[in-house]
């Protein structure tokens, strides 16, 4: 039984052991003195649980750092009350130590509130911000195409003055949420539509979970997150490619904001995986619409749902090392990341066995009342994990599609006449399938040969089929949960951008497509396989009595499992199967 926490130590690769772009980029700025010491930071924002795209980003960022002797910062990026909650930082607090990482400095965003205000009255009395009375309809109207440049809003030439007052007066509170906003005045011809004029605080009259009621108006992700990076000294911002058309904006507000610091902005591309949704919004939808039972449902593609399947940290860390960083959009087989749990349990997981659709087997000429305990390997990968002791009785379970009646050609295990080998048992002969008056097969009648017990040294007569079994009399009854992709696609949705922050000007963003229409959620939510999760209940050897959450086992051909660490109890074992046995994924590759 493993809790599967590994040293990191021990792992065999490394995500900044080869080459790649930023890292080339951190060794020439170490170089040529530009930098003395790096800092990264990872900053997610707390409105949902982190996902298997974060995991890559927080990898990036902490690995890159201790390479070179730097430092990671974790920053909540909490600029959006309405959506942001505690139960999330706490949340992603807890992921991100679970996958082994611990930062150098825990700051949220709304503690540079002050600054950032004090910074945008600067701008206004430089003439490099005014307050736009517009509608979002209005300004969005205004605002241009790709292909046609926008129109100055008729309050672009308010004085400084005029600004500084309605500035002010939206702080305290006069105003009603969307009747003004503050916007850099930069260029509505600009061909990077994020340079248009873009706003900098919008009026919130919402309870913050770490300022309160403190604060009504708010600033965008776009103006915060540059001025928190240089206020913490930041060296390197990376980021998903989604914010490269960002980048000027970014550069923009550190350079008229005149801070002390210049953190540099670098993209990379994101994470996506192949039946895998990594849009916090799409996830949110699943959890509301009550299609999973949380964030943690296995089925979740979140670190907590992984964690809660069964996933190792060491299996995410080595798979985002192996997929590396680079610039060109790709999508990765999920196969890929399920070879990595395979390889992390391998060694590690003790191999029992377990009956998941059981059909009862009387051996009708083995003594009634008696009772042999047969030795049997924990995992024959891995000798040193020993030998246990498994029961053997009169009475036992298999599969129940280990039993055919009219079998087809070359199929090996038990039919009428045929006989098998148990593992670590005896060879048995099926001699009567007992059936229910609706002709239902309900127990088989076989028998064995005493002679063919295993480890026995017999060398007689061979059998081709080798099927695994649980004594009656002593098995546990556990509850199996089998799991399949959420949704019925199959060309692995990518539905949004991880900073589905990257903020709303305008109402809806007008910069990142996020969705969002009730139809579409509908649609979307339609799509949910309802298979993805199918429930069994059979039974375990006696060696899982103790198991306790989040121990892992292989399970003699169904695959890898983990005790469920939510609804498995005492009297009522949960287990989830973690992935098959099977992988087609070919790391040589």
């Amino acid at each position: 039984m493993i809790e599967g926490l590994g040293a990191m130590e021990t792992e065999t690769s490394k995500l900044t052991s080869s080459s790649n772009f930023i890292k080339n980029i951190v060794a020439e700025d170490l170089k040529s003195g530009r930098e003395k010491t790096i800092v990264t930071r990872f900053p997610p924002e707390p409105n949902g649980y982190l996902h298997i795209g974060h995991a890559k980003a927080i990898c990036i960022n902490f690995e890159l750092a201790d390479e070179f002797g730097g430092k990671t910062n974790l920053r909540f990026d909490d600029t959006n009350p309405v959506k942001e909650d505690m139960e999330y930082v706490d949340g992603i607090l807890n992921d991100i130590r679970w996958l082994g990482y611990e930062w150098d400095l825990l700051r949220f965003a709304s503690e540079y509130f002050e600054m950032n205000y004090e910074r945008a009255v600067y701008l206004i009395k430089q003439g490099k911000a005014y307050v736009d009375d517009q509608s979002a309809e209005e300004m969005r109207a205004m605002r241009g195409t790709l292909n046609e440049p926008g129109k100055d809003s008729p309050y672009r030439t308010r004085s400084i003055e005029e600004n500084l007052d309605l500035f002010t007066r939206m702080r305290a509170g006069e105003f009603k949420d969307g009747e003004r906003v503050l916007r850099a005045k930069i260029d509505m011809a600009s061909p990077n539509i994020n340079l248009r004029d873009p706003a900098l605080y919008r009026i919130k009259h919402a309870s913050h979970h770490q300022t309160g009621d403190t604060w009504c108006i708010y600033p965008m992700y776009d103006y915060s997150h540059p001025l928190g990076d240089a206020i913490e000294g930041v060296t390197h911002s990376l980021c998903s490619l989604e914010y490269e058309d960002h980048r000027p904006l970014y550069d923009w507000v550190v350079r008229e904001c005149a801070m002390e610091n210049t953190p540099h902005q670098y993209e990379f591309a994101r994470l996506n995986v192949t039946n895998t949704v990594t849009s916090k919004r799409k996830l949110k939808l699943l959890v509301d619409g009550g299609a999973v039972d949380g964030w943690d449902d296995p089925r979740m593609p979140t670190i907590a749902g992984l964690r809660r399947k069964g996933y190792t940290p060491e299996s995410i860390r080595n798979f985002c090392r192996e997929i590396g960083v680079a610039k060109g959009y790709s999508i990765v087989d999920e196969k890929m990341l399920e070879h990595f749990i395979r390889e992390d349990l391998k060694l590690k997981a003790p191999r029992m066995m377990a009956v998941l659709n059981p059909l009862k087997v009387v051996i009708t000429n083995y003594p009634e009342g008696k009772t042999e305990w047969l030795e049997a390997e924990n995992n024959i990968e891995n000798p040193e994990m020993g030998n246990r002791s498994v029961p053997f009785s009169r009475e036992i379970y298999i599969e129940r599609d280990d039993f055919m009646e009219v079998p087809p050609s070359k199929y090996y295990r038990l039919f009428p006449g045929n006989e098998v080998r148990l593992k670590n048992a005896y060879f048995i002969k099926c001699v009567e399938a007992v059936k229910d008056e609706e002709g239902n097969v309900i127990e088989l009648h076989c028998t064995y040969d005493e002679e063919t017990k295993s480890g026995s040294g017999f060398t007689g007569r061979k059998v081709k089929g080798t099927i695994h079994w649980v004594d009656a009399a002593h098995a546990i009854p556990a509850e199996f949960r089998l799991y399949e992709p959420i949704l019925l696609d199959e060309t692995g949705e990518v539905l949004a951008t991880d900073g589905e922050e990257v903020e709303d000007a305008l109402g809806e963003s007008a910069d990142v497509n996020v969705g969002g229409a009730a139809g579409e959620d509908k649609s979307y939510l339609s799509k949910v396989n309802p298979l993805s999760l199918v429930v069994l209940n059979g039974f375990v050897e006696p060696e899982m009595k103790l198991a306790k959450a989040n121990d892992k086992f292989q399970l003699f051909r169904h695959g890898y499992f983990n005790v469920d660490s939510k609804d498995s109890t005492e009297g009522h074992l949960v287990i989830n199967r973690i992935v098959s046995l099977k992988s087609s994924f070919d790391s040589k590759k």
